[in-house]
Order: structure tokens, then sequence, then C-alpha cells
């Protein structure tokens, strides 16, 4: 009785804990739902996908793949790169769970691992508890997938000029990810405008240029991490092992 009375509680610590990731969830995916409803999809294809995807880069590059009617190979890999980090996220999760922990806890944490439910589980002491991501998980996840489809119900009646204003907020978002890290490294800040740059040259060059953009942002993204890898490794810090 103990240790169920202990999961129930560390649940509800989950759930108190995602209150306002779910509430930032709901804006941002607001955002995401015009840009699906752009690529052609319902409220509901909306939800469902949101749903089981959970990650604003992973879902752009999905809505916007299937805007340009990418093919499934090119699709998959734009979300795979837009995704990979999930896989380090999950490695050193999975490094803070109890040992001999059932495989079925450890499948669905792995399903349901966003950078915002790492940050607050990683940062709980002691072995995780996987009641606790699954609290997070029941209060951000519809919150995320319901912003998604309410952008889309919102797209279908307003005016084609207001949805695309409104698109724009996404973009918004991924400025405020990278312009805080970029003002603290000067290594960031220049790795940022080399994207950007490159970004606009594959887009001109004659060449580039005739690539669909899911194939420009799979050879960047990989391209740019890599030398970017080797010329400014990041430094282990000693006081954080």
């Amino acid at each position: 009785m103990k240790f169920r009375y202990d999961n129930k509680m560390i649940f509800t610590e989950g759930l108190r804990d995602a209150v306002p990731i779910a509430l930032g969830y709901f804006a941002v995916s607001f955002s995401l739902g015009i840009i699906a409803r752009s690529a052609g999809f319902t409220p509901l294809e909306g939800f469902i996908t949101s749903f089981l995807g959970h990650a604003s880069a992973g879902e752009y590059a999905f809505f916007t793949s299937v805007a340009e009617n990418a093919t499934l190979i090119t699709m998959s890999a734009a979300v795979f790169v837009a995704n990979a980090r999930y896989l380090l996220m999950s490695c050193a999760l999975s490094q803070r769970l109890r040992p001999g922990e059932k495989m079925i806890h450890r499948a669905i944490i792995g399903f349901g691992l966003t950078d915002e439910i790492f940050g607050i589980t990683i940062a709980r002491k002691g072995f995780i508890n996987p009641w606790y991501t699954y609290g997070a998980m029941t209060i951000a996840f519809p919150f995320w997938a319901g912003g998604t489809a309410l952008g889309i119900s919102v797209g279908n009646i307003l005016p084609e000029r207001a949805a695309s204003a409104l698109s724009v907020a996404l973009y918004a978002m991924f400025l405020a990810i990278i312009i805080p890290p970029s003002r603290k490294s000067r290594a960031i800040a220049v790795i940022v405008v080399i994207s950007f740059a490159a970004s606009y040259a594959f887009s001109i060059l004659p060449v580039l240029s005739g690539l669909s953009p899911g194939i420009r942002t799979i050879i960047l993204t990989i391209a740019i991490a890599a030398i970017a890898s080797v010329i400014r490794p990041v430094k282990e810090d000693p006081y954080n092992e």
C-alpha cells in the first residue's frame, strides 16, 4: 500500500511541476497548428500528430515536408535529424533509472521525452521514479496536442493573411531559443550567423537551390554541427560530473 501511495504522490508532483510547461506548450503548438493547417491537416490529424510526436522542431520539419510534397525518405531523414538530440537525452536519463527498472517503464519514458520534461526529470535527486515523468506527460501532452488542433481550427476560420501572420510566432520561438546562448557564447553566435548565411546561400546557388528545403536542412544541420564540434568542442565541466 505504501508503494502505491508513494507513486501517487510522485505522480502528483509531476503534474504540478509540468503546469508551466503545459501552458508554454499550448502557446507554441498553436502557432505550429497554423503551419499544419497550411499543409492540409485537419484538427483531428493535427491533434494525433502532435500527441504522438510532441516535438516542435520535428513536427515543424514534418509539416513543412508534407506541404512541399517531399518523399517519405526525405521526410523521415528531416525528422530524424531534428529529433536526434533525444537519443542523447534518453541515454543520460537511462543512467538515472533504478537498476532493474522494467522495460515497459523505460519505453514509455523514452517515448514521452521532450526537452522540458527531460529537464525537470533529470533535475530530481536520486533515482528517477517513472511515475513522476508520467505525471508530467499527463498534463503536458494534451495541452501540446490541443494547441495544435486549435491552431488548425482557428487557421481555417481566419483570413489567409491573418493565418500567415500568426505562423511567424513559431519562428519567434526559435529565435528565443538561439539568442540567449548566442549572447553568452561568441562561438555559438558565430555558428548561428554562419547557419543563416549558409542557408541563404543554399537557396540561391544554382545546383543547391534545386534541392528540396528538407534535403538542404539535413545537409546544413549535419555539416555545420560536425564542423563546429571539431573546431570548438564543448569542454567538460569538472564541477558537473
